[in-house]
């Protein structure tokens, strides 16, 4: 290592070593932590199932939830902030701060482009921001599969499992850093520029969660007259209900018939509904929200390494 890449190193060290001697206690803690889990579930002979109904309703299925749910919801949050902490903590001060204290210049008189110096430190940055956040999400995951989608526990839909597990969170951590770095090259001290960054990390986290369901169309699953309904499950409910005609016209259930019983068998007969729908979001759609999630965080993230490059080269013009 050496030249500018080695200069990029020395400024950043500091942030890298700690990084990772955190990173290391974590997964020390996750491994004992995962283990004693393990080993009370080899104790019961415990074997998991998914849902509400999946029959798991024991002394030992609560036993094992209650000592595990917490702490993973705890790291599973801590996976869901850490796009942001890399934005405002390292985004906004990679190159905001040379830039405020004027120390830039010096690197550009020995012979490097910006363009080459942007490169180096942001490169290193995100090459540690992703192996960060992957190495969360690996934790994240390993430790809460074996409980996973279990009665009162944590659901893959869950925000401390969602946004800390598979691709998106590694992609919001390089958007994170990306959007903290801009912040940091357009607003003239660093530290607005990290109020700054957190306000746009945010908004985008907010934005991708609050569109997240019109990515996709749910599941609809339809019950013959009073039937009774297929239980949710481990699947998402999108908390629409309702009854369906002969023609397939769907009546939302809090319009009508909220009733049960046989004041719902008679409810239904007057308005003519031949069946109840529900619909949800099965599991698999884990990956088709994560791989949507992911572009546009990553799509995000270019646009905005695109455009640092090109104020930074006219503000070092």
């Amino acid at each position: 290592m050496k030249g500018v890449l080695w200069l990029a190193w020395r400024q950043q060290r500091a942030m890298i070593l700690t990084g990772a001697a955190l990173l290391a206690a974590c997964a020390a803690w996750v491994a004992y932590r995962r283990s004693e889990m393990t080993r009370l579930i080899d104790q019961y002979g415990w074997t998991p199932c998914p849902g509400w109904n999946g029959g798991c309703e024991s002394l030992a299925t609560f036993q094992i939830l209650d000592g595990n749910t917490t702490a993973i919801r705890v790291l599973g949050t801590a996976g869901l902030l850490l796009p942001a902490v890399i934005g405002v903590f390292w985004g906004a001060p990679l190159i905001g701060r040379e830039l405020e204290t004027g120390t830039f210049k010096l690197a550009l008189t020995q012979g490097i482009g910006p363009r080459r110096w942007f490169a180096a430190r942001f490169g290193l940055a995100a090459l540690f921001a992703v192996l960060a956040s992957a190495v969360v999400a690996a934790l994240v995951a390993w430790w809460w599969l074996p409980v996973a989608n279990t009665l009162d526990g944590l659901y893959w839909h869950d925000a401390p499992v969602y946004n800390a597990t598979g691709p998106a969170p590694v992609a919001c951590a390089l958007f994170g850093l990306a959007a903290g770095t801009l912040a940091g090259l357009l607003v003239p001290r660093v530290l607005p520029a990290m109020g700054a960054a957190l306000a746009a990390i945010g908004t985008a986290m907010v934005f991708t969660a609050y569109f997240r369901r019109s990515w996709i169309d749910p599941e609809t699953r339809i019950t013959p007259g009073m039937t009774p309904k297929r239980p949710v499950g481990s699947a998402w409910s999108t908390g629409e209900f309702g009854y369906l005609t002969p023609d397939g016209r769907e009546h939302s259930i809090s319009t009508v018939c909220q009733t049960s019983g046989e004041e719902l068998r008679q409810c239904m007969a007057e308005h003519g509904f031949v069946a109840r729908y529900h619909k949800v979001y099965p599991s698999g759609d884990f990956w088709t929200f994560q791989w949507i999630d992911a572009a546009l965080y990553l799509g995000a993230a270019a646009a905005l390494v695109a455009l640092t490059l090109l104020v930074l080269r006219r503000r070092t013009a």
